[in-house]
């Protein structure tokens, strides 16, 4: 019988835990969004990479998309947030 050679050794991988800090900061950020008022978020898109939120997508105003910026960046683990929201072209995203 061959054996292969052990690859893995008890530690645990890295991706798993990035990946659920990252999806737990994105849906953090897009239930701000969501229940925050002030912004219709139906179409905007939240993704971050590390402590980065990327918001893409469209609202109606640009009071909305200035409040937007505001929300993200007031939840706890957001680093910085570059807004890539457009105004009036809902449903295009």
């Amino acid at each position: 019988m061959v054996m292969k050679t052990a690859t893995f050794h008890g530690d645990e991988p890295e991706v798993e835990t990035e990946y659920s800090t990252r999806a737990s900061l994105e849906a953090a950020v897009a239930n701000a969004l969501a229940t925050s008022g002030g912004v219709d978020a139906w179409d905007v898109k939240v993704r971050s990479v590390g402590e980065e939120i990327l918001l893409d997508g469209s609202v109606g105003t640009a009071e909305e998309l200035e409040r937007a910026t505001t929300v993200a960046q007031s939840v706890e683990g957001v680093g910085t947030v570059r807004n890539h929201i457009v105004l009036g072209q809902r449903g295009k995203g």
